[in-house]
């Protein structure tokens, strides 16, 4: 993983020491001091806090960094950094004789400067780098002294160049990992029952629909999270836990940040949630969360002018119930929602006529009759997203689109229009949701046809027929619809 400049600044300083500390041999004192010059314009004047520190420094410490380094072409541990830029230069392919050289060279370069043969090796070969060390063996110690801190600074240049990217490359890497790599890992089925939220109201009417408003007495959620991030790479890869936080831990989190809600919505609790999730876990860059809401029914009491609806006693609904979808990732101007919806889910209609299905192909496959007014069974997923998202989590705004305002605009139009088709059926309930509000961007369809079979077409007393349960292949459609759909209308 790379770094951008505008990420090199927002690092906190044990993070800065972390990724730059490595950059000059076992001395993370360079990138410690180095992270109080933020912020940095540029990668230049990122380069230069690291060297001014190194030229700054007592001179016991100098000699201490310059002592850290090992002997080129030697075989005693060295940090991944060192036995990588030795290897390019060939150090780690030396002869015997080759070897005995080296360290004679160095033995005696030790006890002339009392600090070892220092030089980036980036782009040298083992030859000019026995032509330096005879070459600058003979040089005075203060000379010698400055050109080990400036071989020194040469190499945290080129260490430094290797985790640095500009914002373009940085934009190009994460398309192309998003296209190569899928990795998250997340919570599913967290269950939440908040009591006494906010209410929802300041809903737009519509004549397709009574609702007005939920009390939320209890606002109930299954929610599901995954998070992402490269920092959790090596979980997968080398089965390291040190920046994993636990599902347990995340189903805790979102358990306790309802209690912190102070909104009607559960677009809004998810946007809520899943910034905290990423204000609290600098390890993670992306959050989704999804949330099947918990339908509860309000159950008519006697009351002193007849019946009235309690505000104690809920019924738990099996029927349709709303959905939303809330994506944030961390970006460069800082958290941001970059996927979101509401939606109603398993919506079942039933028209008992007035539908048919006719005019399709029919070859030597067919055996499907044409029908002019059937019954028709439908299960419909809707989904919806807004032009402006702050719409979707604010419902004080006044343009939020409740779940129950898109179910009865559907029953509405079914209702109303013979249906040809499911196919029809959806882009014209399409069509009335986007006409009736206007704030939303998008609408989406999953519908499935469960139509029942029909046993008799005549009952024997009145016009009723008898069905039972269609056979389980069932047909299916998906459809989206934009506002363009509407234009000529």
């Amino acid at each position: 993983m790379k770094l951008t400049l505008h990420k090199v600044n927002e690092l906190n300083q044990e993070d800065f020491i972390d990724w730059f500390g490595p950059l000059f041999e076992h001395s993370p004192w360079v990138a410690e001091r180095a992270w109080s010059s933020r912020p940095f314009a540029t990668e230049k004047e990122l380069i230069s806090a690291f060297e001014r520190e190194v030229w700054l420094a007592e001179r016991v410490e100098q000699l201490a960094l310059l002592r850290a380094h090992p002997d080129l072409g030697t075989r005693v541990r060295m940090t991944d950094q060192s036995v990588q830029e030795q290897s390019g230069a060939g150090l780690n392919q030396l002869t015997a004789e080759e070897y005995e050289q080296f360290l004679a060279y160095n033995k005696r370069y030790t006890e002339t400067f009392q600090f070892p043969f220092i030089m980036a090796v980036k782009g040298q070969t083992k030859e000019t780098i026995r032509e330096a060390i005879h070459t600058r063996i003979h040089r005075n110690k203060e000379d010698e002294l400055a050109k080990a801190l400036q071989e020194v600074c040469k190499i945290g240049r080129f260490r430094l160049e290797a985790l640095l990217v500009n914002e373009a490359e940085a934009k190009a890497m994460k398309q192309a990992n998003r296209s190569e790599r899928i990795m998250y890992y997340g919570k599913g089925d967290v269950w939440v029952y908040r009591s006494y939220a906010k209410p929802l109201t300041n809903l737009t009417l519509i004549p397709e629909s009574g609702f007005t408003g939920r009390d939320n007495v209890l606002f109930g959620m299954n929610i599901k999270v995954a998070v992402s991030g490269e920092k959790f790479f090596t979980s997968f890869t080398e089965g390291d836990n040190s920046m994993v936080v636990a599902t347990d831990s995340m189903k805790n989190f979102i358990l306790r940040k309802a209690g912190e809600y102070e909104g009607a919505t559960a677009e809004g609790f998810l946007e809520f949630a899943g910034r905290h999730f990423l204000e609290t876990y600098p390890q993670m860059t992306g959050v989704k969360m999804t949330a099947d809401q918990v339908s509860f029914e309000v159950l008519p009491v006697p009351g002193a002018k007849g019946f009235e609806g309690s505000d104690l006693v809920y019924r738990y609904s099996q029927n349709e119930h709303p959905t939303a979808l809330v994506e944030v990732v961390r970006t460069d101007e800082g958290i941001t929602v970059v996927e979101h919806a509401g939606g109603i889910a398993d919506l079942k209609l039933i028209k008992v006529k007035g539908s048919s299905f006719a005019g399709f192909v029919r070859d030597e496959y067919t055996t499907l009759p044409e029908s002019f007014d059937r019954p028709l069974f439908i299960f419909l997923d809707m989904a919806w997203s807004y032009e402006e998202v702050a719409d979707a989590l604010d419902s004080d705004l006044g343009r939020y689109v409740a779940a129950e305002q898109i179910r009865d605009i559907a029953h509405t139009v079914f209702h109303e229009q013979h249906s040809p088709s499911i196919q029809n059926l959806i882009y014209r309930i399409g069509q009335r949701s986007l006409t009736r509000f206007p704030q939303l961007k998008e609408i989406r369809f999953e519908s499935n046809n469960r139509t029942w079979e029909t046993i008799l077409e005549q009952a024997s007393v009145g016009e009723g027929k008898v069905f039972t349960e269609p056979r389980p292949p069932y047909g299916f459609q998906g459809f989206s619809m934009t506002k363009n759909d509407l234009e000529g209308l």
